[in-house]
């Protein structure tokens, strides 16, 4: 998967998990949680999903490398299946 396919798919986990987030103006370089109103329970959320529709474990020592949509197409770019 490329990068930008991966940014699709965290960006569709987070339209789900908090469906009154404005995702259209999302920076790929920037926190997702600078940007949206999501607390620790809902990055959990994004982990959770990304093993259960992709198959991706990720351990908790990675979770820094899920801060923005442009470190998570780095990390998951290799680990999901199109």
């Amino acid at each position: 998967m490329t990068k930008e396919e991966v940014h699709k798919v965290v960006l569709d986990i987070i339209e789900e998990i908090a469906p009154d987030e404005d995702l259209s103006d999302v920076k790929p370089e920037v926190r997702l949680r600078d940007q949206l109103d999501l607390d620790s329970m809902d990055f959990l959320d994004i982990v959770m999903e990304l093993r259960k529709r992709h198959g991706v474990e990720v351990p908790e020592a990675d979770y820094p490398k899920l801060a923005s949509l442009d470190s998570c197409g780095e990390y998951l770019a290799d680990k999901i299946s199109a």
